[in-house]
């Protein structure tokens, strides 16, 4: 397990912008391939943005495309949020997906196996 710390949430409004960290207790969040995904209350939790282990391939769903950013460097896992709206509002995680470094579905909370604690994210109108 890698001890994922999601970092960053808080409450803004609606127009404003946040930043989202995912760090590991480990050295080694860089080998593997992370996802964000979000949970709003009474919902079931859904995958908003993921990047595979070099970088280079991103995925998101599509309430948040052109709107959110996901990123990574050695040591942390980023998702910049702007435009944020009201439908933003939930919990967010991040999560390693330990077993296959090429997931098939990235946006899907099956592939992932190591998860954090999650941070509040509340967007007012």
């Amino acid at each position: 397990q890698l001890g994922l710390v999601e970092s960053g949430g808080g409450l803004v409004q609606s127009g404003g912008s946040l930043r989202l960290s995912c760090a590991a207790s480990t050295s080694t969040l860089r080998m593997y391939p992370i996802g964000w995904f979000r949970q709003a209350p009474g919902k079931g939790r859904e995958g908003v943005a993921s990047i595979n282990s070099g970088g280079e391939s991103t995925e998101y769903t599509g309430s948040v495309k052109g709107r959110f950013t996901i990123s990574r460097d050695n040591t942390k896992v980023y998702l910049q949020m702007n435009s944020l709206k009201p439908e933003d509002t939930a919990t967010y995680f991040c999560a390693a997906g330990l077993r296959n470094f090429v997931l098939r579905n990235p946006l899907d909370s099956y592939e992932y196996e190591d998860w954090g604690q999650g941070t509040q994210v509340t967007v007012s109108s």
